[in-house]
């Protein structure tokens, strides 16, 4: 049987709390352990996290909740390092640029823990400035390299997002970012395929996913609109067939707005799922 995961969002900065999270919270105020609950209640089979910094990582907590309820985790970002130091893998100054490294590997280190990817998306950056596309790359690829050795010491790959182009300049379509990773030989790098960045900057988000194929290592579950699947305008019937199509396993996690409100965009996220993410 094939099965894809089911996932949600937890976020753990109060810098991004008007980010596209399910759950905001913080480590300390026992609302991790209420959206753990309601995870697992609803149905859900892990929790993705955004954490302040890898020191700040409630381990022992989150690992004392996942085995109360069942749950997995099924990746970890590192876009605090974006949100609350404005450090990112191509900047100029090449102080930052090991800065944003660290701040990452941190965050692998503690994912692996886990079981779990980590996830490069705001961190990436872009180019600016003095800095030409081609340099940006080259700071990027030596990052994904160092990087996605040391996730690979932890048995897992780093996931690499590429953004829309409101975000970032790098790379906005997974195509694109796919021939880039395989022209670099990256190993242990896989595409996080975000469906609301996809259903701007792809003109086909089904067939695009068949043809990344195997670099399809995780899945934002997001509508049009960044909402809960269903919210919006996305057809997720392709979608799912594509996903089966290339055989993949992994989690559809719901990195969406919580509107109206958590409980709402968690509930629909589930019915949206439904059965349909099981098989043979």
């Amino acid at each position: 049987m094939h099965t894809m995961k089911s996932a949600i969002t937890i976020c753990l900065v109060p810098e991004a709390r008007q980010g596209p999270f399910v759950y905001h919270t913080t480590a300390t105020d026992g609302g991790l352990a209420a959206a753990c609950h309601t995870a697992a209640e609803l149905g859900f089979d892990a929790v993705e996290i955004f954490p302040e910094s890898a020191e700040a990582f409630p381990v022992a907590q989150l690992t004392r909740l996942l085995a109360e309820h069942g749950l997995t985790v099924a990746a970890v970002g590192t876009g605090a390092g974006w949100v609350k130091h404005k450090l990112h893998l191509c900047h100029a100054d090449a102080s930052m640029r090991a800065a944003a490294r660290e701040f990452i590997a941190g965050i692998i280190d503690v994912a692996g823990q886990f079981g779990a990817p980590a996830i490069i998306g705001s961190m990436q950056g872009r180019c600016e400035g003095d800095l030409s596309r081609d340099e940006a790359l080259d700071h990027l690829a030596s990052a994904l390299d160092v990087l996605g050795a040391r996730a690979t010491g932890h048995g897992q790959v780093l996931l690499y997002e590429p953004l829309n182009r409101y975000e970032t300049n790098l790379f906005n379509r997974q195509g694109d970012a796919a021939a880039w990773l395989e022209s670099r030989g990256f190993a242990h790098v896989r595409l996080l395929c975000d469906l609301f960045h996809m259903n701007i900057e792809e003109a086909d988000i089904a067939a695009t996913l068949v043809a990344a194929g195997r670099w399809v290592g995780h899945v934002h579950w997001a509508d049009s609109n960044r909402q809960a699947m269903g919210l919006g305008h996305t057809d997720t019937g392709p979608v799912v067939a594509a996903l089966r199509g290339i055989g993949y396993e992994g989690f559809l996690s719901a990195e969406v707005f919580p509107v109206p409100t958590p409980m709402d965009a968690a509930r629909q996220t589930i019915a949206s799922l439904g059965s349909r993410i099981k098989t043979v």
